[in-house]
């Protein structure tokens, strides 16, 4: 028992619904973003912006990656955290996807979106679905950042989910 603990939500689980650009604003530094492409070969970054698209290929806010077609690409996706869901319900949509690799907060997985849409499905057989906890806290790119200072790791770790339409992975 902890005497005098107040539990707090952080503030992008309160009072709000719904993406949030100067909280969402990640990126992942090139060197962590390359062990991922260089093991899932991607063709296009879904959730990306100008200046912080890991691919060629993207789609921003300004083209939205949720209205999108994604048949036959390999896709990686980075989501706004403040609003997760509808890009998994995206991802289970596009069977005709080969591949879709998203980088979620692992820290999550009692909310219903977790709950509903990967708990329920994933690592099972027959489901296209599998994750992947990764180790440590990965960092993350700030806009107008390119070298991360010390102590700027997020409170979370992060897990991979990956769906696997079109090929074996």
């Amino acid at each position: 028992m902890l005497i005098g603990f107040k539990a707090q939500n952080h503030p992008q689980q309160t009072k709000y619904a719904g993406s949030r650009r100067h909280v969402d604003d990640r990126a992942l530094p090139a060197v962590d973003f390359a062990l991922l492409q260089s093991r899932f070969r991607f063709t296009i970054d879904v959730a990306a912006a100008q200046h912080n698209a890991k691919l060629p290929r993207f789609h921003s806010i300004e083209n939205c990656g949720l209205e999108a077609s994604w048949a036959g690409e390999r896709v990686y996706c980075n989501p706004p955290y403040s609003d997760i869901r509808p890009w998994i319900i995206k991802a289970w949509r596009e069977t005709e996807a080969e591949l879709i690799v998203m980088l979620l907060p692992a820290n999550r997985t009692e909310q219903r979106w977790w709950q509903d849409l990967i708990e329920a499905r994933r690592d099972r057989n027959g489901s296209p679905l599998r994750v992947e906890f990764l180790s440590g806290r990965l960092r993350f790119l700030k806009p107008g950042q390119n070298v991360i200072g010390p102590n700027e790791r997020p409170p979370f770790g992060c897990c991979l989910c990956i769906w696997s339409y079109g090929e074996k992975n």
